[in-house]
Order: structure tokens, then C-alpha cells, then sequence
């Protein structure tokens, strides 16, 4: 009986994995495009902000599918990039410049 229940857990459990890659796959698709063609330079600014959250959940998926807690400090590091590049952009769209070397 115990058994049954755990083969119909694993089941679910595989199938809205396989479901949550397609939908991130789909949504990382749309964001590079958003990235490329984006009007102007703050959308392409917030799309890869996206790509890089995207990418934390990719990973937490890997996770979950390989039944693994080795992938948490990846997501981490992916998590602390993604915050890096996003200030870094977000200075140089407001300054035109990310390291000020300012010698007075």
C-alpha cells in the first residue's frame, strides 16, 4: 500500500517537474528576446534580472530532479551575480559609468 503511494508521489512529482522546466524554458525564451529587442536600455536592464532568477529556478529544478542538495550553493552564487549585475546596471544607466575614479 505505502509502496503504491510512493510511486504515485514520485509520479506527480516528476511530471510537474518536467512541466515547471517547460514553462521556464518557455519564459527564459521570451526574456532573451525581451533582452535583445528590448525598447529601451532599463526593459533590457529588468529582462536580464529575469533571465538571472529564471536560472535560480532552473537550477532549484535540477535540484529537486536529482534529489541532491548540492545545487543550493550554486543558486546562491547565481542569486549573488544576478544582484551584482543588476546594480552594476543600474549605476552605469544612471551615472554612464560603473567605476568612478574620481582623484581630487
Amino acid at each position: 500500500m505505502t509502496e503504491t503511494i510512493y510511486k504515485a508521489t514520485e509520479a506527480i512529482l516528476d511530471g510537474t517537474v518536467f512541466i515547471c522546466f517547460i514553462a521556464i524554458s518557455i519564459s527564459l525564451l521570451l526574456l532573451l528576446y525581451r533582452m535583445i529587442a528590448g525598447p529601451t536600455s532599463p526593459d533590457r536592464a529588468v529582462a536580464l534580472d529575469t533571465i538571472g532568477i529564471n536560472l535560480m529556478g532552473l537550477a532549484a529544478l535540477v535540484a529537486i530532479y536529482l534529489v541532491t542538495p548540492n545545487l543550493n550553493d550554486v543558486i546562491l552564487l547565481i542569486a549573488i551575480l544576478a544582484f551584482l549585475g543588476t546594480v552594476a546596471i543600474a549605476k552605469y544607466l544612471e551615472k554612464g559609468v560603473i567605476i568612478d575614479r574620481d582623484m581630487d
